[in-house]
C-alpha cells in the first residue's frame, strides 16, 4: 500500500464519489495480496489490485455501480485467473465493490491506515533525505529525528513527521512499541548516544524488533568495544544491525543506500 495513494484517493472523494475496490480473498495464485485495493472514479483510478485483464474489468464493474447511482449497495465478484480474463496466474481472486463518498472519508482514513508500521529515523543528512522518499511511499508511520531542527524541509511525506530532540538520544524513550529504529546522524558521537539509549530500551521494554547503524564494519568494531565499556554485553550487541541495507548492493550513492535499507526493513517485516 503506498500511503501517496491513500491520500490522493481521500483528497479525490472529498469532490466526488467513487467505488473501493478492495481483495478479499484470494485462492492460488494471484497478481496482489488480499488487502490490496483500488480506488476509481468516474475519470480515474488510484493504486491497483495487479494490472491486466482482471483490472481493467474490476475497473469496468466499478463504473456501473457508479452509474447505478445512489441506491447502489456493496457487491463481492469473484474472477477466475484463466484463459477467460487472458492471465494465466491459475487462481481465483474475490473482489469486493464498495460505493463510497466523501462522508466515509475519515473511516476509510483509518481503514487504509491502520497498519502501518512505525519507524524512527535518526539523522537528517543526505542519506537520511534519500530514505525518506523512499519510505514515504511505503505503508510505514515514520518520525525523522534529528538534533538540528532546521535541517527539515517544509513539506514532508504524509506518513512523515519530524522532531527536533536535543539531545537527539532523548526521543528514544518516546518511540512507537515496534518501531524500527534507523540511525545516521551527522555525528558518530550521537551515533553512539542513539545506539546506547536503544539498547538500554531494550533492556527495560524489548520492544523495538530492528536497529541498524549506517557505517561499516570497522566503525562497528570501535562502537562494540565502546558499548562493552559501558556495560552492555555480547547478546545485546547483536541486536544491532551494522551495516545496513540489504547484502549485495555495493553502491554508495544516497538513493541507492536508501534503496537498500527500505528492502531491509521490508525483509525484517516491516
Amino acid at each position: 500500500m503506498s500511503v501517496r495513494d491513500t491520500e490522493t484517493f481521500l483528497r479525490l472523494l472529498a469532490a466526488e464519489p467513487g467505488v473501493l475496490v478492495t481483495v478479499q480473498a484470494v485462492q492460488g495464485s494471484g497478481p496482489r495480496e488480499a488487502g490490496a485495493w483500488m480506488a476509481v472514479f468516474a475519470g480515474g483510478v488510484v493504486n491497483t489490485i495487479g494490472g491486466g485483464h482482471l483490472e481493467f474489468q474490476a475497473i469496468e464493474a466499478a463504473r456501473a455501480l457508479l452509474g447505478a447511482g445512489a441506491g447502489a449497495g456493496e457487491a463481492v465478484r469473484r474472477y477466475a485467473l484463466g484463459p477467460s480474463l487472458g492471465q494465466c496466474c491459475g487462481g481465483v481472486v474475490h473482489l469486493r465493490f464498495e460505493p463510497v463518498d466523501a462522508a466515509r472519508r475519515e473511516a476509510i482514513r483509518a481503514r487504509l491506515s491502520g497498519t502501518l508500521t512505525p519507524v524512527a529515523l535518526f539523522g537528517g543528512g543526505h542519506v537520511g533525505k534519500a530514505l525518506i522518499q523512499v519510505l514515504g511511499t511505503l505503508p510505514m508511520a515514520v518520525t525523522w529525528i534529528d538534533s538540528r531542527d532546521e535541517i527539515f524541509p517544509d513539506v514532508l511525506p504524509f506518513n512523515v513527521r519530524s522532531e527536533h530532540s536535543d539531545p537527539v538520544q532523548a526521543a528514544v524513550g518516546d518511540l512507537a512499541p515496534g518501531a524500527r529504529v534507523l540511525i545516521m546522524s551527522f555525528s558518530h558521537a550521537e551515533d553512539l548516544d542513539v545506539v546506547a539509549a536503544c539498547l538500554m530500551r531494550l533492556r527495560a521494554r524489548d520492544d523495538l524488533p530492528y536497529i541498524g547503524l549506517i557505517g561499516s564494519r570497522t566503525k562497528w568494531a570501535t562502537f562494540r568495544h565502546r558499548l562493552l565499556a559501558r556495560g552492555f554485553a555480547d547478546h545485546e550487541l547483536a541486536r544491532v544491525t551494522c551495516p545496513i541495507g540489504v547484502p549485495g548492493i555495493t553502491g554508495k550513492a544516497p538513493e541507492v543506500i536508501a534503496v537498500a535499507v527500505a528492502a531491509q526493513l521490508l525483509l525484517d517485516g516491516a
